[in-house]
């Protein structure tokens, strides 16, 4: 018997990951010549009310199955930063590890991006709020709105940044 025939990855699409517990914001690129196409954006959500481990199996589920799908070659995940709620910090922590897990199972290369370089790579501010995030992300992607909910916006913001990053060598990291 031999194995199913799979697609190789594409080094061309870029999924951007926005992680959590309750909601995990996703947005896929490709990476263009002359630009950024937009192929979708959403969320995963999980039950609240549901244990932390069946909603981190959840988003391992659901995850995996949109890897196999889009194939991506590189899956921006946004990098960890300080909270003043340690149990926060903790469950967000606990999902980063899902997901950078099934980004490195599906082959992709795992790129980590603080979300103040992604703000400052698009909107030139660091600290720029997601209004206007999500304004320059449905810019860049000819988007007449930016994608809903914001999670999906963030998520679509890492994946531009990484893409910049590979245009514009010399920006700051």
């Amino acid at each position: 018997m031999h194995p199913p025939e799979v697609a190789p990855l594409s080094d061309k699409i870029v999924l951007g990951i926005d992680p959590g517990t309750r909601v995990v914001g996703f947005g896929a690129i490709g990476l263009a010549p002359k630009g950024f196409l937009f192929l979708g954006a959403g969320v995963i959500r999980t039950a609240a009310k549901a244990d932390i481990a069946a909603r981190l199996g959840q988003v391992r589920v659901e995850l995996d199955r949109m890897l196999a799908d889009l194939r991506p070659g590189v899956v921006v995940v946004e990098e960890a930063f300080a909270h003043r709620n340690m149990q926060s910090a903790l469950r967000i922590g606990e999902g980063r590890g899902v997901i950078i897990s099934a980004a490195a199972a599906s082959g992709a290369t795992v790129v980590q991006i603080p979300p103040a370089v992604a703000k400052k790579a698009l909107v030139g501010y660091g600290a720029a709020d997601k209004s206007q995030v999500a304004a320059m992300v449905a810019r860049l992607l000819g988007l007449e709105q930016p994608p809903e909910p914001r999670d999906a916006t963030d998520a679509l913001a890492l994946a531009i940044t990484y893409g910049i990053r590979c245009t514009s060598p010399g920006l700051e990291r």
